[in-house]
């Protein structure tokens, strides 16, 4: 709003200094039916709708486009904010994407980053197999004691058959950590593919020389 006033005062002044110099301007604009519209004054139509400030020969001096609804208003500022976030993230990117280039001046440095990033997490699935085939052989073994005791014709304590809930639950979880291990090894497999060919682009890019050079 205060831009359309200032646009408003700053035309007033322009067409009234051009009329002292013998020019004379006059508004210009269409409705919602398309009609043309002039007038020597600027109205609230005039306003609404976006107008022409044109001179005795009808040549278009200054335009000024019309007003936004609040609507309008409110998705041009969601299409700012999103272009903003954007922008963002793209300078995030470059910079991280120098920072890449900074750390490993070349590819063999770069794989051997990734492979070590690969092998913590191999190493991580490793331990992680050994612990649930501990938890599973203690699983095994209570189920065995409670199997023995029945087939004794004798009762299974609780404190046996609480224990074998709690194990179970163990298993469960160390079987879930391992599924959520290997998961990850995959994806962490193909994001290191997609980021070494990102690398090499770069690299080339970084080799060429400037545009127009």
């Amino acid at each position: 709003m205060r831009r359309t006033v200032l646009v408003i005062a700053l035309l007033a002044l322009t067409a009234g200094l051009h009329a002292q110099n013998g020019s004379h301007y006059r508004y210009r604009w269409k409705d919602a039916s398309g009609l043309p519209h002039y007038s020597d004054s600027l109205s609230s139509e005039a306003i609404k709708y976006g107008y022409d400030l044109v001179n005795d020969r009808g040549l278009v001096i200054q335009h000024v486009d019309r007003q936004l609804t609040p609507e309008e208003r409110a998705a041009a500022q969601k299409a700012a904010e999103a272009k903003a976030a954007t922008d963002r993230q793209a300078q995030q990117r470059t910079r991280d994407d120098q920072q890449m280039l900074n750390a490993y001046p070349d590819e063999a440095t770069y794989k051997k980053g990734q492979q070590e990033n690969l092998d913590n997490l191999e190493q991580q699935i490793a331990t992680t197999r050994i612990n649930l085939r501990t938890q599973e052989k203690a699983l095994t073994d209570l189920l065995t004691r409670a199997g023995d005791l029945e087939r004794a014709k004798q009762t299974v304590p609780k404190s046996l058959n609480d224990s074998i809930a709690k194990q179970r639950d163990v298993v469960a979880h160390q079987r879930d950590t391992l599924e959520r291990l290997q998961t990850a090894h995959d994806a962490l497999v193909q994001k290191n593919t997609q980021d070494l060919d990102h690398y090499r682009q770069l690299k080339a890019a970084q080799g060429k020389p400037p545009q127009g050079q």
